[in-house]
């Protein structure tokens, strides 16, 4: 129904306007998924939408196995790719534009994430400033399957695939990715008007559900001056 507020959306906007009423303090962890499941009366997949929808606001990050800790410390942080954080700068204007969003096969790429189809929804996206100078692309496939075949035609809820994903019942319970440095090549350059061979971050992240199954492969190009990578172990953890 047109208008309809889920479940797992009423709680994040409780837990969100508890946090930034300092209810939950930065630094501080939530109460941990049984104790939340028991307030709400819900399931363990509709809060864990709830705090996904959370973590996309910047307002918590998630550990598995640790649980989450809220991160809210007066403005939110754009935490759309886990532990990168939003660029340093708050104040910087900047302007999304959609390169891609359409139904592809990949076999290449569903034989390296061990899937059965090549079918993926592709959405290319790139971060520029007002002068037109790119920060970042962003190259997300996401599995065909289910509810998601034919997303390009419908478009994305509010313009996100992350609010996309969770409607859809795919919410994201671990993530892995591999970052490194390397040089534009002529392509990405003049997509994101910068120089060919200009350094840049690569970060390639799969993330997946609960039952392991992949919800997003996402390859992004950041600018190193505009990005920093933060870490965080576990109590008694290793990086």
């Amino acid at each position: 129904m047109p208008g309809q507020v889920h479940k797992h959306q009423r709680i994040a906007s409780v837990l969100a306007d508890e946090i930034r009423a300092g209810v939950h303090t930065g630094g501080t962890r939530l109460p941990g998924e049984y104790a939340l499941t028991q307030r709400f009366g819900v399931s363990r997949t509709t809060l864990r939408q709830a705090l996904q929808v959370l973590g996309e606001e910047g307002l918590i990050s998630t550990h598995a196995g640790i649980g989450s800790f809220v991160t809210y410390e007066g403005t939110p942080l754009d935490n759309r790719l886990g532990w990168t954080r939003a660029l340093a700068e708050q104040d910087t204007a900047l302007h999304t534009e959609t390169l891609r969003f359409e139904e592809v096969t990949d076999r290449d790429l569903a034989e390296e994430l061990g899937l059965d189809s090549g079918a993926f929804i592709a959405l290319d996206r790139v971060r520029r400033l007002a002068d037109g100078q790119g920060v970042s692309l962003e190259r997300s496939r996401v599995p065909a399957t289910g509810g998601l075949a034919g997303l390009p035609e419908r478009g994305l809820d509010g313009g996100s695939l992350s609010r996309t994903l969770i409607a859809a019942g795919r919410t994201t319970d671990s993530g892995e990715g591999v970052v490194s440095v390397r040089g534009l090549d002529a392509a990405e350059a003049a997509v994101l008007h910068r120089s060919p061979g200009e350094s840049f971050l690569r970060l390639t992240q799969v993330y997946r559900a609960a039952d392991d199954s992949v919800v997003e492969h996402v390859t992004s190009l950041l600018d190193p001056a505009r990005f920093e990578l933060h870490v965080r172990s576990g109590r008694g953890g290793r990086l």
